[in-house]
């Protein structure tokens, strides 16, 4: 109507919240990936962030909304950016999967450290949590599966078993923080890519194949 007054809120103040809600999300995360989901409190949150757990409220409802928070707001992040590169990656099948692996160890170690522990021992997690967690783990497998499954049917790999590609690739970089997280500049970068060589050896491919 005219003259009516939007209460929509600005862009700037938009940005300002989800900036705020990302920070929350973050911290939260490393906490339960630290500690595990019993031994976290808002107050333990709210006392990482220095500010009252009450503030939290006005962007959380409790401790489970602010948990699934975590969980999807890292997980789908992750995978959104590796299925983006798988679907837009124009070329064969090994340099697919290296990029796939090099993206992320990369995401592991750079970006979302406390994501990849959140997401290894679903079972000490409540129920719904529990459901989130094994269909990301699902989702990751997938993106993962559909590149080696491709690789083998074109030749282009020599794989005895996906089932035990796949694990043994997972196992390797779920420990990728603890191996380069520590490193800093060519050092990590050089980590980062030894440990892509040498996942890509799990196929039979080595760098010469690209």
């Amino acid at each position: 109507m005219p003259g009516q007054v939007s209460s929509a809120p600005s862009p700037r103040i938009e940005r300002k919240r989800d900036k705020r809600v990302q920070e929350i999300v973050r911290t939260a995360a490393d906490l339960f990936a630290e500690r595990g989901y019993d031994a976290v409190s808002l107050d333990d949150v709210a006392e990482r962030l220095d500010v009252t757990k009450g503030s939290l409220y006005y962007y959380f409802a409790g401790k489970d909304e602010l948990c699934t928070a975590a969980l999807e707001t890292l997980g789908n992040g992750w995978m959104e950016r590796l299925e983006e590169l798988s679907a837009a990656y124009d070329g064969s099948d090994v340099g697919r999967l290296r990029a796939l692996l090099h993206e992320h160890i990369m995401i592991a170690v750079r970006d979302y450290p406390a994501a990849l522990r959140l997401f290894l021992v679903p079972r000490e997690w409540p129920a719904s949590q529990a459901r989130s967690i094994k269909a990301m783990r699902t989702r990751h497998d997938a993106i993962f599966r559909d590149v080696i499954d491709s690789g083998v049917r074109a030749g282009e790999f020599d794989a005895i078993s996906t089932d035990v590609t796949l694990q043994c690739m997972h196992a390797a970089m779920t420990q990728a923080p603890t191996w380069c997280g520590r490193l800093t500049g060519r050092a990590r970068t050089r980590a980062i890519d030894e440990l892509t060589d040498t996942l890509m050896l799990l196929v039979g491919c080595s760098r010469a194949d690209d």
